[in-house]
């Protein structure tokens, strides 16, 4: 008798973001939305790679359910020189404020930045076991020269206000990008590489998942 196809898992994205849920829905897989509201503080000496190591850990963590597999993910946009973290290197997150925004962006002008997107994946195996598998991403971006005027007119559009070194990549923001090195959609907030390969650590293959109804 011939074995039986073992059910599908139900997929929750642990994120409000936006961007996040618009790339996993271009996959053509069916998901639940259920954001996580931690404490995002960076502890004192932490890595940019474990910090955003750590958050998508514990937001796939604080979500789980039994039959469900929780995908989440945090990104930061990080800078060489002295900052809050690692002496050699300065998280920038969302922007508190358009003044913020603003101080971000000069800093980021005329620079390149790494982009660093944490990605967890916790839930069972078609055969049962249950693990959480997670993995770091990290992309180069070259940011064009930018003025005052610039600066003040981009966060105007209030684009820059929740998303992490206050530029949207995908959006208006792409008028100041020179250059990247790396995966696009992990500038977006979801590497989607990254997504195949933890599915497939866990056994489950994202093209036949996709494909069913």
């Amino acid at each position: 008798m011939p074995t039986a196809d073992p059910p599908d898992p139900r997929l929750v994205l642990a994120s409000a973001s936006p961007r996040r849920r618009e790339l996993l829905a271009s996959l053509g897989l069916a998901f639940t939305v259920r954001p996580v509201d931690l404490d995002e503080t960076p502890r004192d000496g932490e890595a940019a790679r474990d910090y955003v190591s750590r958050l998508a850990r514990e937001k796939a963590a604080a979500e789980a359910g039994a039959g469900e597999l929780v995908l989440a993910a945090d990104t930061v946009v990080v800078l060489p020189g002295g900052g809050r973290t690692a002496a050699s290197e300065r998280l920038l997150g969302k922007p508190a404020d358009a003044a913020e925004a603003r101080r971000m962006l000069a800093e980021i002008a005329g620079r390149t930045h790494s982009v660093l997107t944490g990605v967890a994946l916790l839930g069972a195996s078609p055969a049962g076991d249950r693990r959480l598998v997670s993995e770091v991403t990290s992309t180069e971006v070259e940011m064009a020269a930018m003025g005052d005027d610039e600066i003040a007119w981009y966060v105007a559009t209030g684009e820059p206000l929740d998303k992490a070194g206050a530029y949207a990549i995908q959006d208006v923001g792409a008028l100041f990008v020179a250059a990247i090195d790396g995966n696009y959609t992990n500038v977006v907030g979801l590497p989607l590489p990254t997504v195949s390969r933890l599915f497939a650590a866990l056994g489950w293959d994202l093209r036949e998942l996709s494909r069913r109804p």
